[in-house]
């Protein structure tokens, strides 16, 4: 068995936790080398890594396999709803003068950037809390993708010996993304700006900079200053939909040609700009035509779910409205105000299911899964729109 195989079968199985931490630093011992190859001091790798114990959730949320698939209709409704615009509003307003000067050196427009933070972290609320180094290092030594975690970790301990960030400030989500824009550490160190000229690239406590590495990373991803992501269109009656794909672009006027509109019905805009035909929820669903500017969010974080969501959150907060043909569902998504109802509705009911956050968890889930038959509703453990009338509508 290979080595590395060896070390993470002490660390799952049912040992003592003196042998799981041995097997552990034993790992850790046999990175010190390659961290100094790629560019860390002992120093620095002994200070940071010499008193960590595993962080085994991340292993559980590395290999989790989702019990419930998100429809677009949900994922859309959580990520864009009123309060997310009316807030990343405020933040146009409140960073007016950084954004002014990041549109400028970068040629991304400020709405696109302020949404990226939106969706990544609501605008700096929720970075996530587990320390890089300790989920980084975990993720270096168990489970699939060691090769791939161990050069993020190389990289997190790049950033802590140049004094970017604070050591206890270092915190993020699981897989070792952070800031208000979550980049991996390898992005920072590839992307990431002293926009203020502080010497420090501080994505978690200095918005501008996240705002400018962000603009950064999508202008490097070959963004086109005025050109749009894309825009809704209607699609003729009876249409061959087997062209689609975000891939298979299309010049303007052969989209023209075969009968495509703009939502409202007028002409699509003039000139050869290529771009492809985005269907999220098939030919019965809203329709988009997208450019090679809706590719540059997508690198920001490959899925096309994702890259809507910006995008259409960038829409809303140019004053925009949502999109107007309806997602091919009886039952839509629920805005994060409409989720915590739910949870509300549920903890007056008796069930524990933790904090009233907007964010559905598998707890919550199981609970209303147990709960719907007694609704008169498919047990799916979903929380959409025909819950929430039924929690409105029935006693506790």
């Amino acid at each position: 068995m290979h080595r590395s195989a060896l070390i993470a079968a002490a660390l799952i199985a049912p040992l003592s936790t003196a042998h799981a931490d041995d097997a552990f630093r034993a790992c850790l011992d046999g990175l010190r080398a390659e961290a100094v190859a790629r560019g860390v001091q002992t120093a620095t790798f002994d200070r940071h890594t010499g008193a960590l114990e595993p962080d085994m959730e991340v292993i559980a949320l590395l290999d989790r396999q989702p019990e419930f698939t998100t429809p677009i209709w949900d994922y859309m409704a959580g990520l864009v709803d009123d309060e997310r615009v009316r807030d990343g509003q405020a933040m146009l307003e409140r960073w007016r003068e950084a954004l002014d000067a990041i549109e400028r050196d970068y040629g991304v427009e400020r709405e696109v950037v302020v949404a990226v933070w939106g969706v990544e972290s609501n605008y700096g609320g929720s970075f996530g809390k587990r320390p890089i180094v300790r989920s980084l290092a975990t993720l270096s030594c168990i489970g699939r993708r060691q090769a791939y975690f161990r050069g993020e970790l190389f990289h997190a301990l790049r950033i802590l010996e140049e004094g970017h960030i604070e050591p206890e400030a270092f915190r993020g989500s699981w897989a070792g993304a952070f800031g208000h824009t979550q980049f991996m550490p390898s992005t920072f160190n590839r992307i990431a700006v002293d926009f203020d000229g502080d010497g420090r690239r501080d994505l978690i406590g200095n918005p501008a900079d996240a705002l400018a590495s962000t603009a950064h990373y999508l202008a490097r991803s070959n963004w086109k200053p005025g050109l749009p992501w894309g825009f809704e269109v209607r699609l003729p009656a009876g249409y061959d939909a087997s062209d689609a794909g975000r891939r298979n672009k299309q010049p303007m006027g052969e989209w023209t040609r075969r009968g495509v509109r703009r939502i409202d019905g007028s002409p699509l805009p003039a000139g050869d700009t290529p771009a492809g035909l985005l269907l999220p929820a098939g030919p019965q669903g809203p329709a988009f035509l997208v450019t090679r500017n809706f590719d540059a969010i997508f690198s920001y974080n490959a899925a096309e779910s994702y890259a809507l969501a910006i995008a259409h959150l960038s829409d809303r907060l140019r004053g925009g409205g949502p999109f107007v043909t309806p997602w091919p569902t009886d039952d839509p998504g629920l805005s994060r105000a409409e989720r915590r109802e739910v949870q509300q509705r549920l903890i007056e009911r008796g069930h524990d299911i933790g904090a009233v956050d907007g964010m559905i968890g598998t707890n919550t889930r199981r609970v209303i899964q147990a709960l719907q038959p007694s609704l008169g509703l498919e047990p799916d453990g979903r929380a959409g729109r025909k819950l929430l009338k039924a929690l409105r509508a029935s006693r506790p």
